[in-house]
């Protein structure tokens, strides 16, 4: 009999080991950065964009920057810049807003995130290896 019950017992503790694993793995498999090209839109000074960006990974990032690429109208690299989106609190969505001086948005063809030379929160590469990329307009957004 005390072995029926020493099978059972090693039995649900496998298939208790196996549960947290899987969670592990769907937690972790669920860790994004979510960056979505929400608008352009022309303004006095060139061309107004914004974004949405949702931090669903496992820290609060305290600060973050996107060195974006914009591509023109003749698929060549038009510019480069760095823009600072500050911090993304842990499962909040924030928009944020640039002025791209000298930039017609009728011109703006492709932007990609080339980088981020600033993450301050999660661990080195996270924040790039967890970014996912849309856009809600019809200039693609990738990353």
């Amino acid at each position: 009999m005390t072995g029926r019950f020493a099978a059972f017992g090693a039995s649900v503790l496998f298939s208790v080991s196996g549960i947290a694993q899987a969670y592990a793995q769907d937690a972790t498999a669920a860790a994004k950065l979510d960056v979505e090209l929400n608008a352009l839109a022309p303004s006095q000074k060139g061309c107004m964009m914004t974004f949405v960006a949702e931090n669903n990974l496992q820290t609060p990032i305290n600060k973050i920057s996107f060195e974006l690429a914009f591509f023109n109208d003749k698929n060549a690299v038009d510019r480069i810049t760095v823009l600072d989106f500050r911090d993304l609190p842990q499962g909040k969505k924030r928009v944020r807003q640039f002025d791209m001086p000298n930039v017609k948005c009728e011109t703006v063809t492709r932007i990609l995130i080339n980088d981020t030379p600033v993450c301050d929160g999660p661990a080195a590469g996270e924040c790039m290896k967890g970014l996912v990329t849309r856009s809600q307009i019809s200039v693609p957004f990738e990353g």
